[in-house]
């Protein structure tokens, strides 16, 4: 037999083996792969009670101070679970790009950027799009209670640094941001409050966590002036029913309510200590 006739069929068996190996290797990988991979975990049991141990509609624990920065005009920090949030604002006041004043009235710029420390896989120190997607969106949600129209031809400069980040962050960030303003004596409607809300297994829950907002079905947060019970932000992730919808607003207005009083009393007691001072 001519060994030329056989020399394409056995490369064609050659290059046969070389692909099952191949398809085996990433069998195996694959295999190995799955290994890792993490399983949803439960987010609520039977009794409606979460992994951390709150029930449906209960907020974590929220502790809010004030005028914590000396260089500041007006600066809050939010320790709301265990995300920490540091918020200062800087203004009215004149800046050198005189190209994006108004004669009419005052600009907002916000940044809100995540500390490379402030989650478990350290993050790129450079803003990535979601910062400045949520700059933007904070921004949108403060603007309605501020009277920029007060102050043209200025800018108010509010930056938003997360310490450490465990969920619902734009909320949390939102709301130091407003008492940052209050602290800073600028005139505002009401002070903007936020809270998130989201479904997990099937079930409505307020102020998500991580893990929450990773594995649940829908994430919804929402920004509220809450004594005009007005809607400055509402973004919504996931899919929701429209009765699951109306039920996850009422939850998260009730929750906004909530951190406003907290809102307030923080700024009550801060300047009620200062004038029994003087």
């Amino acid at each position: 037999m001519n060994i030329n006739l056989l020399r394409p069929i056995l490369q064609s068996l050659l290059q046969i083996g070389i692909l099952i190996n191949h398809l085996k290797l990433s069998h195996d990988m694959f295999r190995e792969n799955n290994k890792n991979v993490k399983k949803k975990p439960t987010l609520i049991n039977e009794e409606g009670i979460r992994l951390d141990g709150r029930r449906a509609e209960e907020l974590r624990p929220i502790k809010i101070e004030i005028d914590v920065l000396g260089n500041a005009d007006g600066s809050a920090f939010i320790q709301h679970g265990n995300n920490k949030i540091l918020a200062a604002v800087y203004g009215p006041r004149e800046t050198h790009q005189k190209h994006i004043l108004s004669p009419e009235k005052a600009i907002l710029r916000c940044r809100y950027r995540m500390a490379p420390f402030s989650v478990s896989e350290r993050k790129s120190p450079a803003p990535g799009r979601r910062e400045i997607e949520l700059s933007k969106v904070i921004r949108e949600a403060l603007e309605p209670a501020i009277f920029l129209e007060n102050y043209p031809r200025t800018v108010i400069d509010v930056f938003i640094e997360v310490l450490e980040a465990q969920g619902s962050t734009r909320c949390a960030g939102i709301n130091a941001a407003s008492l940052a303003l209050a602290d800073a004596g600028i005139p505002i409607r009401d002070l903007v409050t936020a809270c998130s809300v989201g479904k997990i297994d099937g079930k409505i829950v307020l102020d998500l966590t991580d893990l929450e907002d990773q594995y649940g079905e829908a994430d919804m947060p929402v920004a509220m002036l809450v004594k005009w019970n007005e809607i400055t932000l509402l973004q919504m992730d996931g899919e929701f029913t429209l009765d699951e919808f109306k039920e996850a607003l009422n939850l998260a207005t009730k929750g906004c309510e909530k951190i406003y009083d907290l809102q307030r009393e923080a700024l009550r007691s801060k300047y009620s200590s200062q004038s029994s001072v003087r």
